[in-house]
């Protein structure tokens, strides 16, 4: 037999406990009734035997011996009688007797038969009894009163006697009044027998029932279940260490639930086997993209200035910029470089778009505005001519904001052209950072034909000008709030005071506790220039 922790083994204890509780309760059913229909004609027997007595009886001479004590010939051949009757029909006893009924627990003797197997002494005419036990006064009643047969005499048992059941009938004289009542006991001398071998038999059928029945179920659980689920167990394991699809189909034609999961588990092996080859190469697909993306996000970030102080023989500015991609590639870029001797450049702009994408155009966009932007050279006639530039080679359809700027730093004359990008913020010397708003023009590769005015301030030494790029302001935390214009200014002007060095880090550092652990959706990407000294000569 299979072990418990098996499927067989289990449900063959199912089984075995089903056919256990089975065969109990139908005993113990059959026991019940098989029981209350051998009472029920014991019982019947009882008033069989109490209707034949009463023929026998001449209840108008009761009262006389009653009265009298005395007995005569009438009444030894009615005693005799009912000996012959008792002893005839095996009953235990047949009495005659008067009820009181003033209380209906008293009761007088008339006749008293004894079987004479059992031993007992007879009670004599006149004998009176005031043992009738309170259960039984309801029937006393009943028979006296309303002339009823007995209702709760069915049965009893005595350690004396054993299994007795017993009648009672009213014994009515010639003019119709109940004058005593009749009894019967019989003792049921078959019942226990006829129990214990009732028991006996349901045991042992039930038991030979269910040895067959367990017989031909594991038989058929065998076959039809286990041996099937067995081969697919070993199957599986086959597979599981293999990763491999079976060669030969698997040997089970049936064509219930176990035959569908043999069917299912080959197109599964199947089905997984393909998967796990896609996903190899998926996965080593995967791997050179990420390797290509890793280079590409060295090489932008190679593109853009990262070594600070980036001017450290030139004392008249101190510049400081930082860029961080939402992905591995942006599209944000920032630009710093010396014009001629005496004019510095500063470019900040936006692609459109994430990705490997607007990390190319971008790149076409910064070498675009860094080869156009010469001494001299209005900006306004830069930005026209790398428009149309962009236009040209923009078949995905992408456009650039950007704002880019050119200090004179010896007179301090700051020339600058905005493409529908943020406003900066200029700090005064001792002063705080406030927005400096002026006009955006229309953003770049967005449509041929535009020009672009250029715009000019002058800064003293000591100024600031920080400019920045949609990400920081948009940048946005779980509850889907906005970092917004109004925290940057708060964070701004708090630490107007601070070198380029060390004003973006803290801010980048407000970004980041603002966010907390919501995903980044854009490059954030930032630029500040003091101007600290006028150039000489």
């Amino acid at each position: 037999m299979e072990k418990v922790t098996g499927i067989a083994g289990k449900l063959t204890l199912g089984v075995i406990a089903f056919g256990l509780l089975l065969g109990i309760v139908c005993s113990l059913v059959g026991y019940r009734e098989f029981t209350a229909v051998l009472e029920q004609q014991y019982n019947d027997s009882a008033y069989e035997i109490a209707q034949a007595a009463i023929t026998l009886l001449n209840p108008d001479k009761f009262e006389q011996y009653l009265e009298t004590g005395e007995t005569d010939e009438e009444y030894f051949e009615i005693q005799e009688r009912l000996d012959a009757l008792v002893n005839a029909t095996n009953a235990t006893l047949i009495y005659v007797e008067r009820v009181d009924t003033s209380d209906f627990q008293t009761v007088t003797y008339i006749y008293d038969s004894v079987n004479e197997s059992t031993g007992f002494s007879r009670y004599p005419l006149g004998y009176t009894d005031k043992g009738v036990a309170d259960k039984y006064v309801g029937n006393m009643k009943n028979i006296v009163l309303k002339g009823e047969r007995a209702t709760e005499y069915l049965y009893y048992y005595s350690e004396e006697s054993g299994a007795h059941t017993t009648a009672g009938l009213p014994v009515y004289d010639s003019s119709g009044r109940i004058v005593a009542v009749i009894g019967v006991e019989k003792a049921m001398t078959r019942l226990e027998a006829a129990r214990n071998a009732y028991v006996l038999h349901v045991i042992l059928w039930t038991f030979a029932a269910m040895i067959l029945f367990i017989f031909v179920y594991s038989m058929i659980l065998r076959r039809g279940v286990i041996k099937p689920l067995k081969t697919l167990t070993k199957e599986a394991e086959r597979f599981a260490e293999t990763n491999l699809p079976s060669k030969e189909p698997i040997n089970i034609t049936q064509k219930d639930e176990v035959g569908i999961l043999a069917r299912a588990v080959e197109k599964m092996e199947t089905d997984i086997a393909k998967y796990t080859e896609n996903l190899t190469a998926v996965t080593a697909e995967k791997e050179r993209v990420n390797t290509e993306l890793s280079v590409a996000t060295r090489i932008q970030a190679n593109m853009l200035p990262s070594i600070f102080p980036a001017f450290p023989d030139r004392e008249e500015f101190d510049i400081f910029a930082t860029m961080n991609p939402a992905k591995e590639v942006g599209g944000d870029f920032y630009d710093f470089f010396m014009v001629d001797e005496r004019h510095l450049a500063i470019v900040m702009a936006d692609v459109s778009g994430k990705g490997v994408p607007a990390a190319l155009f971008m790149v076409i966009g910064k070498t675009l505005i860094k080869d156009h932007t010469q001494p001299g050279k209005d900006l306004g006639s830069v930005f026209t001519e790398v428009n149309e530039l962009l236009c040209e080679s923009n078949s995905e359809g992408l456009f650039i904001t950007a704002f880019e700027g050119v200090l004179d730093l010896a007179s301090g004359e700051f020339r600058f052209v905005n493409a529908g990008h943020e406003i900066p913020y200029i700090c005064k010397r001792d002063g705080k950072f406030e927005p400096h708003k002026i006009r955006a023009g229309f953003v770049l590769a967005g449509m041929e034909g535009m020009r672009y005015k250029c715009g000019e301030m002058r800064l003293e030494v000591g100024d600031k000008i920080f400019q920045y790029t949609d990400g920081v302001t948009e940048a946005t935390n779980a509850q889907m709030e906005l970092y917004g214009m109004g925290r940057l200014a708060a964070i701004l002007g708090k630490n107007s005071a601070l070198p380029p060095g060390e004003l973006l880090p803290l801010i980048k550092e407000d970004i980041d506790s603002f966010v907390g652990d919501a995903p980044q959706f854009d490059d954030i990407t930032m630029l500040c220039l003091e101007y600290r000294a006028r150039m000489e000569g």
